[in-house]
Order: structure tokens, then C-alpha cells, then sequence
């Protein structure tokens, strides 16, 4: 839900694409059956209940975010303007080593405020994961991807070792401005910018060629690139769950969106990292052997959201008919945890089952969580073990 995305600090596609910072004000109900109304809620003539979020005195809706100290039975979710011009880019390169070199050219670009939604990288599994399943047949059932195969596969379907998106959007000129600069950032890879106009155009000239059958390559390309262009103008999609059914071993019908129904199986892991170039290689160059050690690709974006840190969501897809794949996820899950909690690459969002990993007991920061958990939940009511883990001595 919006509200359930935005407590657990999820984020999107749009200029209002970090959901934590875009809504003012919560109504929360304690396990006392207190009602807590955060901001100027509690103020009943407050006329900037909804477009402030601070109120006076202590923030706490910081506190019941990624926590089980209440229920949020309110939220007050800014909307986004529409604005007067809106285009959307493109980019892509075949050469899975320049990711270092995509960051270090964007991130002066995110620093400056010039990229105002969230930028999105994807590796080509990821890409490729939107359209198709794990080609069981033509791996002969191997696991991971053989490479000769994935080269292949990105040719096919006109995707790249990294392909990334993001959105411009405000008066005309500025937009225009805008373009010109990461034009000139981008200026040795593929960049395409697109706008209602263009795609289209693009559409148009799809229906020409398909007539004469030479519609296959710009085909291909349109059905990556429409849906994520619609979410980049915050048009919901279903398209990105399709990614969950990359290693289902059977068909799924197209138009499915529950992963529970195709039996698609899907754990994940979400480091942040500083916004530099090395640490996104870095980080690739810890978690990939990881994958490919349990048999496992690695369907890996990183996401520029704010100015200075990525975002990196890597998982696990798996059947979740078959026993041996549960326990290697399981297995791969929590290795890769490890090794990125040694490493300092802590996830800006966990489930329940890693927690117990990520919450040291004797660090002050959880120990205070706890404290705050016994005050307002003494008897551990509401959502147990969501993210404030009971400790290891039990209390």
C-alpha cells in the first residue's frame, strides 16, 4: 500500500519518489488504544496540519517508521503537480565494467539538484527479467545464466550490461536546459530521451513496419521502455512483478500479477552505498560470486535517490515449489547478509527473518529501540519481531 511503502522508507520512480519524505503527518493508535496524532495533528485548528510536518516539539514520525510501536491508521501523502513539461531518459551501455563510471558521471548532476527523480540502473538480468523467464531449455537447466547465453539474450532483446532511467520535468527551458547537461555527462553511451510525442511516433512507426515484418527490434525495445516511462510519470504498473517469475519453471500467463498464484519465489537484499563510482563496482564484486555459489543470478538496480547515496536492491528468484531452491534462497540470503554487514553495507530495509542478524545487542541504538518498544507495546502486541527483535538474552 502507499502507506505501508512509505513507513517502511520504500521508494519510486517520480520527483516525489522517496515516499518518506512526501507525506505529513500520521494518526496512530498505541497499543494502549491511545490515539496519537503526529505534526500539528493534535492541534485542532492547526491550518498547516497537512503541509507541515514537523509540528513543535520532538518529530516523532520518524519513530514508527520501520517499527512496531503503533498502528497507522492515517496519513496525510503530498501529491505531485503536474508538470508543464515532462521527458523521460534513457541510457545504456554494453559493457558490464563502466557502472563505476555511469555513478561517478551522474552523481554531479544528482549533487546539483538536476536530476530531480529518483534514477534508476538496472544489470541486464533485471532488464531482461521484465519480459521473459529463466530460458530453462536453451541453459540445458544450467544455473547461473551461462555468459555466452546472457550476451545473447541482451542482443536479442536490446538491452545492455546496465540500463538506466530517470525523469525531467518543470517549465520548458529549464527542462531543455537540463537535457543538454546530461547529454553532455552521457556523451559516450546510448541516450535516448522520450516524451508523449516521441513514443508516439515510435508507436506509429511500429505499426508500419510490422506490416512488412521488420518490426522486431523496435518492438522489443517499446515493451521495456513503456511501462517504465509510464511509472516515471507515476503511472502504476504491474509489469515490474513479472520479475518475480524469472525462475518459475513453469509458463505464466500473461496479465498474471500475484507471484503467490505462479508460485514465484523472491528474497532480497538492499545495501545503501556513498554515490561514488568504486563502491557500486565494490559492491557488485561482493555480492555476485554470492549468487552464482548457490546457483543463483544476481538481478541487481541500483537507484539513485538521494544526493549523495544508491540504493541497491539485489535478489533472489526462486521456485517456491521446489525444496532445494527454498533452501539455497534461504541459505544465499543470509550469507549475502554477512557479507555485506562485514563489508559495512547495511540495507536500508529488512524482513523479520534478517533482523536478527542486523540488531546487535549490545550496540545502544537497538538497546534504545527496545526501551522505546517496552513503553508503548510492554506486552509485544503489535507486529512482534517487525524490525525491533527481541534480544538474544530475551529481553
Amino acid at each position: 500500500s502507499l502507506v505501508g511503502n512509505a513507513l517502511d522508507r520504500g521508494f519510486g520512480h517520480t520527483r516525489y519518489g522517496d515516499h518518506f519524505q512526501t507525506f505529513c503527518g500520521l494518526q496512530i493508535v498505541l497499543a494502549d488504544g491511545r490515539v496519537l496524532d503526529t505534526g500539528f495533528g493534535h492541534f485542532k485548528e492547526a491550518r498547516a496540519r497537512w503541509v507541515f510536518r514537523y509540528g513543535i516539539g520532538p518529530f516523532l514520525d520518524g519513530i514508527f517508521s520501520q517499527s512496531n510501536f503503533g498502528i497507522v491508521t492515517r496519513m496525510g501523502l503530498w501529491l505531485m503537480p503536474e508538470p508543464e513539461t515532462f521527458r523521460a531518459f534513457f541510457f545504456s551501455t554494453p559493457d558490464d565494467s563502466k557502472i563505476s563510471d555511469l555513478v561517478d558521471r551522474l552523481s554531479p548532476l544528482k549533487k546539483q539538484a538536476l536530476l530531480p527523480s529518483a534514477v534508476h540502473i538496472a544489470n541486464d538480468l533485471r532488464a531482461l527479467s521484465a519480459r521473459l523467464q529463466y530460458p530453462w531449455e536453451r541453459a540445458g537447466g544450467r544455473t547461473p545464466m551461462p555468459e555466452d547465453l546472457r550476451a545473447q539474450l541482451r542482443r536479442e532483446h536490446g538491452v545492455g550490461a546496465w540500463n538506466g532511467c530517470g525523469a525531467l520535468m518543470g517549465p520548458k527551458k529549464v527542462v531543455a536546459a537540463v537535457e543538454s547537461k546530461i547529454t553532455s555527462a552521457l556523451k559516450s553511451y546510448y541516450t535516448v530521451f522520450l516524451d508523449d510525442r516521441k513514443l508516439a511516433l515510435g508507436t506509429r512507426v511500429l505499426g508500419g513496419l510490422s506490416r512488412f515484418g521488420l518490426s522486431g527490434s523496435l518492438n522489443q525495445r517499446l515493451k521495456i521502455v513503456r511501462p517504465v516511462y509510464e511509472m516515471l510519470k507515476g503511472l502504476p504498473s504491474n509489469d515490474a512483478i513479472r520479475g518475480t517469475a524469472w525462475r518459475v519453471r513453469t509458463p505464466v500467463p500473461e496479465g498474471a500479477s500475484d507471484p503467490l498464484e505462479f508460485h514465484a519465489g523472491i528474497l532480497w537484499v538492499s545495501p545503501v552505498i556513498p554515490m561514488i563510482g568504486s563502491e557500486a563496482t565494490r559492491l557488485m564484486s561482493l555480492v555476485e560470486p554470492i549468487y552464482h555459489k548457490h546457483g543463483f543470478d544476481c538481478l541487481a538496480t541500483l537507484t539513485l535517490l538521494t544526493d549523495r547515496t544508491i540504493s541497491c536492491v539485489t535478489n533472489i528468484a526462486f521456485d517456491r515449489r521446489e525444496a532445494d531452491d527454498r533452501r539455497r534462497a534461504d541459505e544465499c540470503h543470509h550469507e549475502l547478509m554477512s557479507a555485506l554487514l562485514a563489508q559495512g553495507y547495511i540495507p536500508y530495509r529488512a524482513s523479520p527473518s534478517l533482523m536478527t542478524q542486523i540488531a546487535d545487542d549490545d550496540s545502544v541504538f537497538w538497546q534504545v529501540s527496545r526501551q522505546i518498544k517496552q513503553a508503548l507495546d510492554p506486552a509485544g502486541i503489535i507486529s512482534p519481531g517487525r524490525y525491533i527483535p527481541v534480544s538474544k538474552t530475551g529481553t
